[in-house]
């Protein structure tokens, strides 16, 4: 099995100006290559067939993304619209500011088929590209944000995966997202 880099998530994962809560101490060639050559601990199904999420542990700095909502860290909290690219429409996200969270356990490539990105207008060389990357301080998924769900309902055209609305998955996130918010630093 083969795995690249996604155009789509090189820059969320490895930006040219390098932000702190992105993937720390290695480069995009290096990264592919660990996916590669080194076993994952575990391989979770991800929320559609063509998905899966490889869980590695962290062998970075790369610090833990979603962070609890406490009533220390509240006032940290900041909202806004944005879109993941020029293509999509803004949507409303929060995060924090001025947080330093632990160093992750755990990087968890959220990987999709070659034929799934080729149906979104993508075409790889390998039979996995990485879409995202979760990382955790436990070796399992952080549930997807209540928006991408939306998003991903909506269909290609609209920069989702076309997979239909799953009720409770929805719920679960919602819990999940209600108690905590990524960070930027």
């Amino acid at each position: 099995m083969s795995i690249v880099l996604t155009d789509f998530a090189r820059p969320r994962l490895f930006p040219r100006e390098p932000r702190r809560n992105t993937v720390q101490d290695c480069t995009p060639e290096a990264f592919e290559r660990h996916l590669n050559e080194v076993a994952p601990v575990a391989v979770l199904a991800g929320y559609a067939p063509f998905c899966k999420l490889h869980v590695h542990r962290n062998w970075t700095s790369t610090r833990c993304l979603a962070v609890p909502i406490t009533e220390q860290n509240r006032h940290l909290l900041r909202t806004g619209y944005e879109a993941r690219t020029r293509d999509e429409l803004p949507v409303l996200v929060r995060w924090f500011e001025g947080i330093e969270p632990p160093v992750a356990a755990y990087l968890i490539p959220i990987l999709y088929s070659r034929e799934q990105l080729a149906k979104e207008g993508t075409s790889i060389d390998a039979d996995w590209g990485v879409v995202g990357c979760m990382y955790t301080a436990e070796p399992v998924e952080t549930p997807m944000a209540p928006i991408t769900m939306m998003r991903n309902a909506l269909g290609v055209d609209e920069g989702g995966s076309g997979v239909p609305l799953d009720r409770d998955a929805y719920l679960r996130a919602v819990d999940f997202w209600n108690t905590h918010a990524n960070w930027r630093g």
